[in-house]
């Protein structure tokens, strides 16, 4: 019988679509030449630290000097980031609010910027069902870094085998899994829905 009675959630790709191609599709047309900014200029690497607290401004800046010639690219990472999601994920949004309903204790756990938090969780109603969320860069700390899943258990008071942990990322699904987590690595949002009720939470 399962022991699981929380839902911890990652937000980008599980609750909302999030994408940097999104943006920069309209600033790169052509898909090689946006295929070499991404994968050379503003990385993911590069990014990660936005994530683990530090400034959107001190990042591109530092950025900026190294590659002048992608200057206004570089700096749409920040002024133009909402462009970046394209809506929420249905069928996520349909299970935080059935689980809601059920009185299921629900929280987000995700890797970003503190200065992108509000508008994100602003994009979804489901948002406001969740009984709270840890956000990296406000604590420093990114997954798959074991400190933030024992963070999140200790703030909220749960210990890891009571939880399901669904996120997008393999990376962070096997840290939670090496936590004592139950996990469902979201790849299909139709599986979201069939994992919950295997677990006894729908």
């Amino acid at each position: 019988m399962s022991t699981v009675s929380v839902v911890v959630w990652d937000v980008g790709n599980v609750i909302v679509r999030w994408d940097p191609r999104t943006l920069y599709s309209t600033i790169f047309p052509d898909p090689a030449e946006r295929d070499r900014f991404l994968g050379q200029v503003c990385t993911m690497a590069w990014h990660a630290p936005t994530d683990r607290g530090l400034s959107f401004d001190d990042n591109c800046a530092a950025l900026a000097a190294k590659h002048p010639e992608h200057r206004d690219a570089i700096w749409a990472w920040k002024h133009r980031w909402g462009e970046m999601f394209s809506g929420a994920i249905p069928e996520t949004e349909a299970a935080i609010a059935a689980l809601h309903d059920r009185g299921v204790r629900q929280y987000a756990l995700t890797n970003m910027s503190h200065e992108t938090e509000d508008a994100t969780f602003a994009m979804s109603p489901a948002f406001a069902l969740l009984d709270g969320r840890i956000v990296s860069g406000r604590e420093g700390v990114m997954k798959p870094d074991a400190a933030i899943f024992q963070l999140t258990c200790d703030r909220f008071g749960f210990a890891p085998d009571e939880a399901l942990f669904v996120d997008d990322s393999a990376t962070n699904i096997e840290a939670a899994r090496a936590l004592g987590f139950a996990t469902h690595h979201f790849t299909d949002p139709a599986a979201l829905r069939p994992a919950l009720e295997g677990l006894g939470l729908l």
